[in-house]
């Protein structure tokens, strides 16, 4: 939060955040910051895959690595659909791109990194997790 500009006292919040790609030169994408509700919700929605995501790691056997990897990509797709808001300067397939185009035929790096940056969002501060 920021202190406003014209020095009334007030502060300011932006519930979006926007990052510049490491992997897509010239590709921005908007992604929210969490709520304490919509922390809530994407807890939901992932917690279940990330419990049998960590049984599968823990696993030896290539069905285990199989379904692991399998898993690791139904979350990063949770996160992208509950948190991008937009990405800008990515065509795909002669459209605008948009989450379910990142995940259905985008690049693969550039959805990943867009997953981990909501993630990254998504973690409490040190500060935060102390109160």
């Amino acid at each position: 939060m920021s202190r406003s500009a014209e020095g009334g006292g007030g502060s300011q919040y932006s519930s979006t955040a926007v990052r510049d790609s490491a992997v897509c030169p010239g590709v921005r994408f908007t992604i929210v910051r969490p709520s304490l509700e919509r922390r809530a919700e994407i807890t939901s929605r992932v917690r279940r895959l990330l419990g049998e995501l960590e049984f599968r790691a823990a696993g030896q056997g290539l069905e285990d690595q199989l379904a692991a990897a399998e898993l690791e990509s139904r979350i990063d797709k949770e996160y992208i659909e509950w948190g991008l808001v937009k990405v800008e300067n990515l065509i795909v397939d002669g459209q605008e791109c948009d989450a379910k185009a990142l995940v259905e035929r985008g690049p693969e790096s550039l959805a990943r990194e867009i997953a981990n940056a909501i993630r990254c969002e998504c973690r409490l501060g040190e500060e935060e997790r102390k109160n």
